[in-house]
């Protein structure tokens, strides 16, 4: 695997997005015409952010700032709005959205790897400076993880979950081919221990959080998405672990009752969380379970699945749970219930992730709380809280920027301007 990472090395050091930047080297400020204060859900006007190897030391007024010694870098975005840099938490860079269906079988663990080079690029371009990867095969996430920290490739900082556990023939099983070529996917466990393996297993090779299927889904052959997966025992078995080891646990489910039983069992995320009760959402509520609801992807799904090789059955259940996905977040929304950015990247191209935005404010957001949930509330899903999705001093200096202020029309965060990720440019469209 990470032969296969390295084998674009060349390439990406002298890629255009590495080619433009400062680097970490003395001091460097942003001027911000307008800045977007995540915490307070404000925005203040004219302010000179200082940043010193990775990290923002300091906000400041124009009249501090004119007391500031004379910085290595000056960075003018005085026309621009300018936000903390965005963060996914349901994300797969690994591998190629046209290749879905029958065709994933022709796609080996090593290219998908590749393709998760040119992935993780396209995404942080995007203003996206944190990822949390909801499962990839042979742990080929955490080797991408490892080189965009070593510096070797360009990408946004990844919090990956190594391989999905589930159930035997489940949604996280490989259900494509007949019995003789005894296809088994990497993370299925059936049974409380067998589970705890997995666990710890994808914990000893560098996993940072944990993602299990506790219910069918709409991509997997043959499963149902009203159809819980794993017992309660099993569920609570994989949490306890989890937590045990100091990880936190997403759960794929779609179905009522599974969405029930891994908020009951303790899971710090429901992904999709497509048929949610009323009853779970206010248990979600009450245990501060985040919903990671991918409201977007429904439409790329039923326009371009096909072509992708999406299964027609797929297709069928995509078409029952889409609208009443949408329809359960607007519930979510009103209830008050955290609700995570998490768009399923990588069933839709990356690099537009930025799209969601539009349909979680179409769909009961107010802007600030679409971006909110895309900065601070992933922040503390992620355990990252005051590192990123603000920008203070502490945190990583992770800053992106747009011309036109999202919160008039959020529509702007599909097409960023300006991305900085620990203190690095990646992006400048605003040189002209």
């Amino acid at each position: 695997m990470k032969l296969a990472l390295s084998l674009l090395l060349a390439a990406s050091l002298t890629a255009p997005a590495l080619a433009n930047h400062h680097g970490n080297a003395g001091v460097t400020v942003i001027h911000a015409g307008t800045m977007i204060d995540t915490e307070a859900g404000t925005t203040q006007t004219d302010q000179y952010i200082v940043i010193e190897n990775g990290k923002i030391r300091d906000v400041l007024s124009e009249r501090a700032y004119q007391r500031l010694e004379q910085p290595n870098h000056f960075i003018d975005l005085s026309d621009m709005t300018v936000l903390p840099g965005l963060s996914d938490s349901h994300a797969h860079l690994i591998g190629k959205a046209a290749n879905y269906g029958y065709n994933s079988l022709a796609e080996s663990t090593p290219r998908a790897a590749i393709t998760g080079v040119a992935n993780a690029k396209v995404t942080l371009e995007a203003g996206f400076t944190t990822i949390r990867n909801v499962g990839a095969p042979g742990f080929a996430d955490i080797d991408l993880r490892n080189a965009i920290d070593d510096g070797d490739i360009p990408g946004p900082r990844i919090i990956p979950a190594g391989r999905s556990i589930g159930i035997t023939g489940g949604h996280c099983d490989n259900n494509l081919l007949p019995f003789e070529y005894e296809q088994i996917a990497g993370g299925v466990a059936d049974g409380p221990w067998a589970v705890r393996t997995k666990v710890r297993e994808n914990k000893k090779y560098g996993a940072e959080v944990i993602k299990f299927c506790g219910t069918g889904g709409v991509l997997s052959k043959g499963t149902s998405i009203g159809a819980q997966q794993f017992s309660a025992e099993e569920m609570k078995a994989i949490v306890d672990e989890a937590h045990q080891l100091g990880m936190k646990v997403a759960v794929h489910a779609h179905g009522s009752k599974g969405i029930q039983t891994a908020i009951e069992a303790g899971v710090d995320s429901v992904e999709h969380a497509s048929m949610i009760t009323d009853e779970s959402i206010r248990l979600a509520i009450q245990k501060g379970t985040a919903l990671s609801m991918d409201v977007y992807v429904s439409d790329y799904i039923l326009s371009e699945g096909e072509a992708a090789g999406i299964l027609p059955e797929s297709l069928e259940k995509e078409r029952q749970v889409g609208k009443a996905q949408r329809e359960r977040f607007q519930a979510a929304a009103k209830s008050g219930a955290k609700i995570a950015y998490g768009t399923d990247a990588g069933v839709y191209p990356h690099g537009l992730n930025g799209r969601q935005f539009a349909y979680m404010v179409k769909w009961g957001l107010t802007p600030m709380q679409a971006i909110q949930s895309a900065t601070i509330v992933n922040a503390k899903l992620f355990d990252r809280e005051g590192q990123i999705g603000v920008i203070k001093s502490g945190a990583y200096a992770d800053i992106i920027a747009v011309d036109t202020n999202p919160l008039e029309n959020i529509r702007a965060l599909e097409d960023v301007d300006f991305v900085m990720k620990n203190g690095t440019v990646y992006r400048n469209a605003t040189d002209g």
